[in-house]
């Protein structure tokens, strides 16, 4: 079944809640992971920029994630068993390691449904259903990808790092993490928000849909949410709101600089690190 085919046999039976549930819509989910799983269908993609310093524009395939939902409706809680371990779960762990040419170091987890491009190291950490890791990315240690959470080539989440995920509702942006950036332990991405190309964040950022996030970098404050700019180095911060019993610090983010443009991208990301003094 192609990409086409699949994506009219998902919108017709969700589409007829009398259809949701059975033997048609158990194989609709389960050709919907299949793909997933080998990367022939993503959550979203980007679209083609309009020019090289235009914002980048991404495009949710919202049937996708419904065929997922038809998986979970359709499928039922069995056991998992992986070496000394055992799970139960719906959804079992991806197999064929090797041919996808990527490392998972226990017990780091992927599942079915999930793709990860070659190259990709996960540490124990766990990559959900739905998700794209990009090749040559790294997820350390307790770092999370969440369900359907799309993250780029050359990415760095260092230990601990929280990408939040979302299945519903179906059109809902998940969480984009772009081509090498880099996310400092501890931090926080949720909620849709967007971290452009080679951004970094230090350690315990935090980034919801509602996070201001200051740029910091010009003579007066530019307040901007749900988006990390592209080289951006990004900071924890708090600012003043008021509130009926007073004025308080409440969370923020700060934009404390830009990484410089460089064909190596390890030495601009140290660089970067050094000069604006960023703990990650």
């Amino acid at each position: 079944m192609t990409p086409a085919e699949l994506e009219r046999e998902v919108l017709a039976i969700v589409a007829d809640p009398a259809l949701t549930k059975g033997d048609r819509a158990q194989a609709a989910g389960r050709f919907v992971m299949e793909a997933l799983d080998r990367g022939a269908i993503r959550v979203a993609s980007p679209l083609p920029r309009a020019s090289a310093d235009a914002p980048s524009q991404w495009t949710v395939h919202a049937w996708v994630k419904q065929g997922i939902l038809l998986f979970f409706q359709n499928e039922t809680v069995e056991d998992v068993i992986a070496g000394p371990l055992r799970f139960r779960d719906k959804v079992p762990m991806k197999t064929e390691l090797a041919a996808a040419g990527v490392r998972v170091v226990p017990p780091g987890v992927a599942r079915f449904g999930s793709f990860l491009e070659p190259g990709v190291i996960l540490m124990p950490g766990y990559v959900n259903v739905g998700a794209y890791v990009g090749a040559g990315s790294m997820v350390d240690t307790w770092a999370t990808v969440g369900s359907c959470a799309q993250v780029g080539k050359g990415v760095h989440l260092s230990g601990g790092v929280g990408i939040g995920g979302v299945l519903e509702p179906p059109q809902a942006a998940p969480v984009i993490i772009e081509d090498h950036a880099f996310l400092g332990s501890r931090s926080i991405v949720v909620e849709g928000v967007m971290v452009e190309e080679g951004a970094v964040l230090g350690a315990n950022t935090v980034l919801t849909a509602s996070t201001p996030i200051i740029d910091v970098t010009g003579a007066t404050p530019v307040v901007t949410k749900g988006r990390v700019p592209r080289g951006s180095v990004v900071i924890p911060g708090t600012w003043p709101k008021a509130f009926p019993a007073g004025t308080f610090q409440v969370p923020c983010a700060l934009i404390i600089g830009r990484r410089k443009e460089s064909t190596d991208k390890k030495t601009s990301l140290e660089s970067a690190l050094r000069e604006h003094d960023v703990a990650v």
